[in-house]
C-alpha cells in the first residue's frame, strides 16, 4: 500500500489481540509504531515481535482513561520519531454483564472512561500533532455493538455508539485540514478478551451469531485498519466499517 513507509503511528491497546496485529501490520508497511498499553509485558512482547520482523517500535505505558497520560504518550511519540501521522485508538474492555436496571455504576464509569473517553483523549492530543505534520489518519476501534444493541452490555454498547459519533464529528471538523477519521466495527474476534473471559460454551454460542460460521481473527481487522491509513483510502473519512462475518446483516 502507498503512503505508509516512513510514517509514524500510535496503537493503543497494542499489547495483545487486535492492537498487536495492527502494530505488526503497520510495521510490515514501514511504519514506525509507538505501542501503548497498561500491560507492560504484553507491550514489550509486541515490540519484540515487530523488531523480529525488521520493523521499528517502542513501548510507552499509558492508561487511556487518564488524559494526562495520553498527552504524555503523544508527546513521547513525537519526541521519539519526529512526528505523528496515524493513530489506531483500539484500547478497550468488555465490562460487566447486567441489565440496565441492575448495571453496576462503577462498571459503567470504567467502561465509558476507557472505551469512549479514552478515544476522545487520544484524538484530543493526536489531532494537533497531525496538523503540524500536514495531515494524518485516525482509525477508532468501534464494534458491531456501536451499530446494534446487545442485552446485558449497556456500557459497552453505549461507549461504542459514542465512538462512531465522535468519529463522524471529527471528520466534519478536520477532513478539510488533511486529517481523515474513520471507525472499524469488528464482530466477536478471537482475542485474549474473548479467550480469557468467556467459557467455551459462550464462545460456541457466539460463533452461531456469525453467519460465516466462525469468529474473526485479529489480522482480518488489522488489514482494514492499515488500508484505511493508506493513500488508497484517500477519499474515505467519516465512515464506519463492519468486519463482522454478516453478524449485522441478520
Amino acid at each position: 500500500m502507498h503512503g505508509l513507509d516512513g510514517k509514524v503511528a500510535i496503537v493503543t491497546g497494542g499489547g495483545s489481540g487486535i492492537g498487536r496485529s495492527v502494530a505488526l501490520s503497520f510495521a510490515r508497511e514501514g511504519v514506525k509504531v509507538m505501542v501503548t498499553d497498561v500491560d507492560e509485558k504484553g507491550g514489550a512482547e509486541t515490540v519484540r515481535l515487530v523488531e523480529e520482523k525488521g520493523g521499528t517500535a517502542r513501548f510507552f505505558k499509558a492508561d487511556v482513561s487518564n488524559a494526562a497520560e495520553v498527552e504524555q504518550l503523544v508527546r513521547a511519540t513525537v519526541e521519539a520519531f519526529g512526528a505523528l501521522h496515524f493513530a489506531c485508538n483500539n484500547a478497550g474492555i468488555g465490562g460487566p454483564a447486567a441489565p440496565v436496571g441492575e448495571y453496576p455504576v462503577d462498571g459503567w464509569d470504567k467502561v465509558i472512561a476507557i472505551n469512549l473517553s479514552g478515544v476522545f483523549y487520544g484524538m484530543r492530543y493526536q489531532i494537533p500533532e497531525m496538523l503540524k505534520a500536514g495531515g494524518g489518519v485516525i482509525v477508532n476501534m468501534a464494534s458491531i455493538l456501536g451499530t446494534v444493541g446487545f442485552a446485558t452490555s449497556a456500557g459497552y454498547v453505549a461507549a461504542k455508539h459514542g465512538v462512531i459519533g465522535l468519529t463522524k464529528n471529527a471528520a466534519l471538523e478536520y477532513s478539510s485540514q488533511g486529517i481523515r477519521t474513520t471507525a472499524v466495527c469488528p464482530a466477536f474476534i478471537n482475542t485474549p478478551l474473548i479467550q480469557n473471559n468467556l467459557s467455551q460454551e459462550v464462545r460456541d454460542f457466539l460463533v452461531t451469531k456469525h453467519p460465516i460460521g466462525r469468529l474473526g481473527e485479529p489480522e482480518e481487522v488489522a488489514e482494514l485498519v492499515v488500508f484505511l491509513c493508506s493513500d488508497e483510502a484517500s477519499f474515505i473519512t467519516g465512515s464506519h466499517f463492519l468486519v463482522d462475518g454478516a453478524y449485522v446483516a441478520q
